[in-house]
């Protein structure tokens, strides 16, 4: 069975983009971009929020054209443009570059999506990210923390009454000093195990 993971990068005090919605102080380079290029090209799909299709849509579709970007940012374009993905939206009527619009996340369909053997499907964006996890429906998270302190923003931890126990499988240092934190979701209480 494929797990659904929560891929994010977040600034140290947690938010995942500024207070008017800016991202530009992720600290991307070529390491981390070829990281990502490894993990989300083994993946068997996208599921996002409108929001953040439409901010990818603007620029990867055609970004291996530009001989100016890196060579693993052209890799990038070419892996996000070919990857299946769901967009969750309610106002979308179509979604373009291998795009499915769902309109709502129902716990149900989730897990029959979950059930198909196509590889790992990634969570992207703070809303949807809130959906999926008040129906539990979170196997992994992927927390990519940027050495960065924003002071405000929107965070990606909204609250919530659902209680996640995780256990860390895996942390990594990049020489950017951006930290991997991956963690798995217990399925059972620790006080059970």
């Amino acid at each position: 069975m494929r797990k659904i993971i929560l891929s994010m990068s977040v600034s140290l005090d947690g938010f995942f983009e500024g207070p008017n919605r800016e991202i530009d102080w992720h600290t991307v380079d070529d390491e981390l971009l070829r990281h990502f290029n490894a993990r989300i090209g083994a993946l068997g799909g996208l599921l996002t929020g409108r929001v953040t299709h439409e901010l990818m849509a603007e620029f990867w579709p055609t970004a291996d054209q530009d001989p100016e970007l890196s060579e693993p940012m052209r890799e990038f374009a070419g892996i996000w443009r070919d990857m299946p993905k769901i967009v969750f939206s309610r106002t979308l009527e179509k979604a373009d570059w291998n795009a499915t619009v769902v309109r709502e996340v129902v716990p149900e369909a989730i897990r029959a999506l979950k059930e198909q053997a196509d590889g790992d499907l990634v969570v992207g964006g703070a809303n949807l990210a809130a959906e999926f996890r008040r129906h539990d429906l979170i196997d992994e998270y992927s927390i990519y923390v940027h050495p960065v302190l924003l002071g405000r923003g929107n965070p990606l931890f909204r609250e919530t009454d659902a209680l996640a126990r995780l256990r860390l499988t895996e942390s990594r240092v990049f020489g950017n000093g951006v930290v991997l934190l991956r963690y798995e979701r217990l399925s059972a209480p620790l006080e059970e195990r």
